[in-house]
């Protein structure tokens, strides 16, 4: 009935590996068997592609394909300091490549604890599926969509919705597609977060959004809070670890598969599960390195 799908480039390999172990967990296996798992790449090479179809076959997944896609041609990236082209490749999955009625997509920094099935229950034909995002809740309140209150004052205080886990029909990409493509050619200078705030200029303007539960997208604020206060007064949610949060992602320039990054209870629980799935890669008999401190 549905897919995961993931954009995943050379730069993004190891956390595109522990993306499809921890979503195999999230299932039980006879649900495995039965979900789709969907790659788009830039630049993976063809043994890169290999070593993502033997790890989901050996997790339990019942069916995986690959493929390598450019993005829209109008792309616009203003914030590329850690972000690459391939964010743009969330616009670029089509019915005939997922072969499923529903896709879940899923950003590659995240880690997965929970069924993320379930907001697919309530979805309506025409609607995306998204969550708030917790450093931009809202239009004009931050630093999403410059200009964009300004231009259009109705807007000001309007929900903002981060793109890193989406559920959506899929015979409603195309029209996600070609809004997000409108967006970027009628109102580029109001993109500041490359395709996110593409995604939510067509939502405020013509898309039509289900808002799925915070726990289903809930940022990892620990490594935020080792080097300053700001997030506390954004962030109105207690800023301990959600144990009950179905996604953790780590958004900002600090990724847990970086020996770098503090070392936070969430960052410790996703290194965890990195050594696990290094296991699985070793087995399979590849040579893909473990990051850097990760033993």
């Amino acid at each position: 009935m549905y897919a995961f799908g993931l954009c995943v480039d050379r730069n993004y390999l190891t956390p595109g590996l522990v993306a499809v172990a921890a979503l195999a967990d999230s299932l039980t296996p006879s649900a495995r068997r039965s979900a789709a798992l969907r790659v788009l790449t830039l630049d993976l090479t063809p043994a890169h592609l290999v070593l993502l179809a033997h790890l989901a076959k050996r997790v339990g997944f019942g069916s995986f394909d690959a493929a390598r896609r450019s993005p829209l041609r109008i792309w616009r990236m203003v914030d590329s300091s850690y972000i690459s082209l391939t964010t743009y490749l969330r616009f670029e999955f089509t019915p005939a490549f997922i072969r499923r009625p529903y896709l879940i997509y899923v950003d590659a920094d995240t880690l997965v604890r929970g069924d993320l099935t379930a907001p697919l229950h309530d979805l309506r034909h025409g609607e995306i599926g998204a969550v708030h995002d917790e450093f931009n809740p809202t239009v004009g309140e931050s630093p999403a969509l410059p200009g964009a209150a300004e231009r259009w004052p109705h807007l000001r205080g309007r929900p903002y919705y981060n793109a890193g886990l989406l559920w959506a029909r899929t015979s409603d990409l195309a029209c996600l597609r070609a809004g997000v493509r409108r967006a970027l050619s009628a109102h580029r200078e109001h993109i500041l977060h490359n395709d996110q705030d593409a995604l939510n200029l067509w939502f405020l303007h013509h898309g039509h959004v289900r808002e799925a539960d915070p726990t289903y997208n809930r940022f990892e604020v620990g490594r935020f809070l080792e080097r300053g206060d700001w997030v506390r007064r954004v962030v109105t949610r207690p800023l301990r670890p959600d144990t009950g949060a179905a996604v953790v992602h780590f958004v900002g320039p600090e990724k847990p598969w970086q020996a770098a990054c503090p070392p936070t209870d969430d960052v410790r629980e996703y290194r965890a599960l990195l050594r696990r799935t290094m296991r699985h890669v070793r087995a399979l008999g590849a040579a893909h390195p473990e990051p850097t401190g990760m033993r």
